[in-house]
């Protein structure tokens, strides 16, 4: 992931871009089913998917009971067509559109952020009335302290 600057986002898209379609394109070999497909489809993928895709059928078992399942609801993908499929529909997939969302929201995030998603037209109504609820307050004081002053006068005590 690079910044959330407008060319960081633009290579940002790309990449998952190109993350999606080669996704399509292993998803569509899959789906025709010819012989070797399987392999077709892993040379298909980019790197980053193609490495995700070997951690999950190659999980590291040191320290782990491999009858044990962290989650509790989800089966270990197989190393074959069957589960390269599941895991480009059910992960892959899904994931880059989750991606996509973000990677299209990051100008308003960033614009919030740094404050440019306020509209400073809307502010000058409230200092208007901020100004005038200060001198409200100093007439009020004004008034409070001639009247404190006139019963200190007119006592005589």
């Amino acid at each position: 992931m690079s910044t959330a600057t407008p060319s960081g986002t633009a290579n940002d898209m790309v990449e998952l871009e190109e993350c999606e379609a080669t996704a399509r394109g292993a998803l569509d070999i899959l789906k025709a089913g010819k012989a070797g497909a399987y392999e077709q489809a892993l040379a298909e993928l980019d790197e980053g998917t193609q490495r995700s895709w070997q951690e999950e059928v190659a999980p590291d078992l040191e320290g782990s009971d491999e009858d044990e399942d962290p989650d509790g609801d989800m089966e270990p993908y197989t190393a074959d067509a069957t589960g390269l499929e599941d895991y480009l529909e059910n992960w892959v997939l899904p994931r880059c559109a989750r991606r996509r969302g973000d990677i299209q929201n990051r100008p308003l995030i960033r614009a919030q952020a740094l404050g440019e998603a306020l509209d400073p037209a809307k502010l000058e109504p409230l200092s208007r009335y901020e100004v005038q609820l200060d001198r409200k307050l100093e007439r009020m004081l004004t008034i409070l302290l001639r009247l404190q002053s006139l019963r200190r006068s007119a006592d005589p005590g």
